[in-house]
């Protein structure tokens, strides 16, 4: 493995790419490196084919999600900065980190991370969790542990009391609202600098 300093080298926009994720220059290194290691085709890009070889990913039930989450605005390819930038989003929320007055929350904040996890279930992007769309989700995580009759009546249940407004969905808000209690931090985290 090259150097810290060669590797930011390769890195266009390497220090605003750091301000904007809070990541470290010795974070950035390590996540080109795998990003490189990734990119088996040396062209600049990756593929959702290319998330696919990922071992850990790939045991994930719901990865076909997490890699259409890389992906959401419809490109095929994703560069290094966009890569990165998705990453930010698993990073511990910083409370240290100074926000300048009138600037978008840190693309690691808590708020920012629901966004990132409602999109995982919010399928259709219309802004609102169905049941059908909770459905799969759960169907994805636990079909072998329950029965359809107890996925049912879980999706059924959670709709039922996160639906605030009673329109048999989850928006974004009533999502945020009901987890307002769960540690988001700990929910999304994975070991990619390691």
């Amino acid at each position: 493995m090259g150097s810290t300093s060669s590797t930011l080298s390769k890195i266009p926009n390497a220090e605003e790419l750091s301000q904007e994720t809070g990541f470290t220059s010795a974070h950035l290194a390590r996540l080109f490196e795998r990003f490189e290691a990734l990119d088996k085709d040396k062209k600049g890009y990756l593929s959702p084919q290319d998330f696919e070889a990922i071992k850990e990913l790939a045991l994930n039930p719901i990865c076909d999600r997490i890699i259409g989450a890389f992906f959401s605005s419809g490109q095929e390819m994703l560069d290094f900065s966009s890569f990165v930038r998705i990453l930010a989003h698993f990073r511990p929320i910083d409370n240290n980190r100074p926000k300048e007055p009138n600037s978008p929350d840190p693309i690691n904040s808590r708020i920012n991370k629901l966004k990132f996890a409602f999109q995982l279930y919010d399928q259709d992007k219309d802004g609102k969790i169905s049941r059908n769309e909770l459905l799969q989700v759960l169907r994805a995580m636990l079909e072998k542990q329950v029965t359809e009759e107890q996925l049912e009546s879980i999706a059924d249940r959670t709709i039922q009391e996160a639906d605030l407004d009673r329109d048999d969905a989850i928006s974004f808000e009533e999502f945020r609202k009901s987890l307002e209690k769960v540690n988001i931090d700990h929910k999304m985290s994975i070991r990619f600098l390691r």
